[in-house]
């Protein structure tokens, strides 16, 4: 059942993926953490994990078709998930469990509550 669940989180995290360009800190780190008990620090490894192949790369195709995509913006954010994933990681296997997931839920509320209330700012 847990693979099941684990299948179907991934193809949720794509659809959304797919029609918003987010990725798994929004709904695959929140999911597998809700719904397969893993910790902040089990989910966030697993979704990293997941993403190590091009996942991406139909949904990219698509956008990129209709124009949508800036290279050179997008290569430099990818320089930077690079490099941030990695500090970002290490600091978070030091933090304890609880505070990490405080810290993301705070994170979520921020970012939510900024697209909700400034739309089109």
């Amino acid at each position: 059942m847990q693979l099941a669940i684990a299948g179907l989180i991934g193809l949720v995290g794509g659809v959304l993926s797919g029609l918003f360009g987010i990725g798994g800190g929004l709904v695959i780190v929140p999911s597998l953490i809700l719904f397969l008990g893993m910790t902040t620090k089990q989910a966030a490894g697993t979704s990293l994990a997941a993403l190590l192949l091009p996942v991406g790369i139909l949904g990219a195709m698509e956008y990129w078709r209709a124009g949508y995509i800036d290279v050179k913006f997008a290569l430099l954010v990818a320089v930077g998930i690079l490099i941030g994933a990695f500090f970002g990681a290490r600091l978070a296997v030091g933090l304890p469990n609880e505070l990490l997931q405080r810290m993301f839920g705070v994170l979520l509320i921020v970012v939510g509550v900024r697209l909700a209330v400034f739309v089109g700012s």
